[in-house]
C-alpha cells in the first residue's frame, strides 16, 4: 500500500477513486504507523470538509435499503452530483467474518463514474455504524463527493451512532411486516427524521398505504411539533416511484436545519460527542498498555467470579490501583 501521505491527499483532493479506497484502508488499519499516518492525512484534509449532505439510511433487514439506495443514487447521479455510500455490513459474533455484498447488489450505481461505494464490516461496533465511519465520511468529503450516504447495519433500536454523524436520519419501513408498530417505541423511532414506506407497488401497494397511516398516527403521539414530526413518504424501488418525493424531503430539511442555525449546531454536538467517544477508547487502550493491567485484571476477574464483588465496584478499584503509584 502506497503510504505517500502527500500523494493521498493529493489523489483524494483530485477526487480519484483509487486515492480514496488506499487512505480508507489506511484508516482502518490496525497497525500503530498507520494510524499515526492515518490521523496525519485527516488533519491535512479536515479543512476540505463539511460541504456534503450527510445522510443514513436505515432499516431492518429485508427492508430493501439497498434497492432504494440504489434508485435515490441513480437519480442524484443523474443529475451530476457525485455519491458515496458508506455501506456497513453486520459481522459474524462467531468467525468475525461479514458478507460485504451491497456492493454487488447496487449493480448499476457501482458502474457509475459519479458514485463510490465502500462496503466495510461493523467488527462488533455498536450503534450500525463501523469503528471509522466518521473519518471515512470526512475523507468522502475531502474527495469532493456532494452526498454521503450512510446504510447501516439494520438490526433495529441500535441504529444511534448513525444518527450522530449525519444531517438526517431516514428510517425504512415495509408493508405486511408489522414494521409500523415500531412507530410506537421508544429508541430508534425517536431519531428518525425522515421515515418511509417502501416496496409500495403491486399487491403491497394497498398494505403500504396503511402502514403509512399507522406510522402517522404513531409519530403524532410519539413526537411534538417542537421536535420535529417527520414525514412518511411511500416510494418503490421497484418501480422508482416516490423517490423524487424523498431527495426533495431531504433537501427540505436540511435547508430548514442550515435556516434556522441547528445544522451548524447540531455539527459541533457531533464534533464534541466524537471526542467523547475517541476519549474512551484512548483511555481504554491506555489501560491495555499498561503492564500492569492484565495482571490486575485476572485477580478483579477471579475476585468477582468468586466473592459476587459488584462489578462497578471492582472496576473502580481495578482503575485506582492502576493509578496509584507504585511502592
Amino acid at each position: 500500500m502506497d503510504l505517500d501521505i502527500n500523494k493521498l491527499v493529493t489523489q483524494i483532493l483530485q477526487g480519484s477513486r483509487i486515492g480514496l479506497s488506499r487512505s480508507i484502508t489506511l484508516l482502518e488499519s490496525t497497525r500503530a504507523d498507520h494510524r499515526k499516518l492515518s490521523e496525519d492525512l485527516l488533519s491535512t484534509l479536515l479543512p476540505k470538509t463539511g460541504r456534503a449532505i450527510r445522510v443514513a439510511i436505515s432499516g431492518p433487514p429485508g427492508v430493501g435499503k439497498s434497492s432504494f439506495i440504489e434508485a435515490l443514487g441513480m437519480r442524484l447521479v443523474g443529475q451530476g452530483k457525485k455519491i458515496a455510500v458508506l455501506a456497513i455490513d453486520p459481522s459474524s459474533p462467531i468467525t468475525g467474518g461479514s458478507i460485504l455484498g451491497d456492493k454487488a447488489r447496487m449493480e448499476e450505481l457501482s458502474k457509475s463514474e459519479l458514485s463510490f461505494i465502500r462496503p466495510t464490516p461493523s467488527s462488533g461496533v455498536l450503534g450500525g455504524v463501523a469503528r471509522h465511519t466518521r473519518e471515512t465520511l470526512l475523507l468522502c468529503e475531502a474527495a469532493g463527493f456532494d452526498v454521503v450516504l450512510i446504510e447501516t447495519v439494520g438490526i433495529g433500536q441500535s441504529e444511534i451512532m448513525a444518527a450522530s454523524m449525519t444531517d438526517i436520519f431516514v428510517q425504512l419501513h415495509q408493508p405486511f411486516s408489522g414494521d409500523e408498530l415500531q412507530g410506537i417505541k421508544k429508541g430508534v423511532m425517536e431519531l428518525a427524521d425522515l421515515i418511509i414506506v417502501t416496496k409500495a407497488d403491486g399487491d403491497a401497494l394497498t398494505a403500504a398505504e396503511i402502514a403509512k397511516n399507522e406510522l402517522e398516527q404513531a409519530v403524532m403521539l410519539t413526537r411534538t411539533a417542537e421536535h420535529g414530526i417527520p414525514s412518511v413518504l411511500l416510494t418503490s424501488a421497484h418501480k422508482n416511484t416516490g423517490i423524487a418525493a424523498v431527495w426533495t424531503s431531504i433537501l427540505s430539511f436540511v435547508e430548514q436545519q442550515k435556516a434556522s442555525g441547528s445544522h451548524s449546531q447540531k455539527r459541533r454536538a457531533q464534533s464534541r460527542q466524537w471526542l467523547n467517544q475517541e476519549i474512551s477508547t484512548e483511555l481504554l487502550a491506555l489501560l491495555n498498555s499498561q503492564a500492569r493491567f492484565e495482571e490486575l485484571l485476572k485477580i478483579t476477574q477471579q475476585r468477582v467470579e468468586t466473592s459476587g464483588e459488584h462489578c462497578s465496584r471492582a472496576a473502580r478499584n481495578l482503575i485506582l490501583s492502576l493509578l496509584a503509584p507504585c511502592p
